[in-house]
């Protein structure tokens, strides 16, 4: 089975209660360069209630980005959640890209170590 997604002739009435890992390797399928590692649990409370799902997912871990001022690597934590019903029009619904722009949306913009915490070597060129 594919991570995320959810085959809904197999869920079991009321809620079914999903949980995934997902790593680098996610990342790389989107064509994502800035997420050079990952650690993340995912998971879902799925309720199907015939042509709709309903699906809470939440996203807790980590993702490993380049240092913005000394491209070092940096640990952001990462903790997201979204709820939302989905139409699907096949046997499966996939949340892949739900999980995706979550994690991706709930990154700072400027993303660069505390004071302090840069490579040294690095940031000693960036005063001059």
């Amino acid at each position: 089975m594919q991570p995320f997604v959810v085959q809904l002739t197999s869920l079991a009435p009321g809620t079914n209660h999903l949980k995934w890992h997902a790593g680098a390797e996610f990342f790389e399928t989107f064509g994502n360069v800035e997420i050079l590692d990952a650690d993340l649990e995912v998971t879902a409370d799925v309720i199907s209630r015939g042509l709709t799902v309903d699906a809470a997912c939440t996203i807790a871990g980590s993702v490993t980005v380049a240092c913005d001022r000394c491209l070092e690597d940096l640990v952001i934590p990462v903790d997201a959640s979204f709820e939302e019903t989905y139409t699907p029009e096949g046997g499966e619904l996939d949340l892949s890209q739900d999980v995706f722009d979550y994690v991706c949306t709930s990154l700072p913009l400027q993303r660069v170590h505390p004071e302090g915490e840069c490579n040294q070597e690095t940031t000693k060129y960036l005063s001059k």
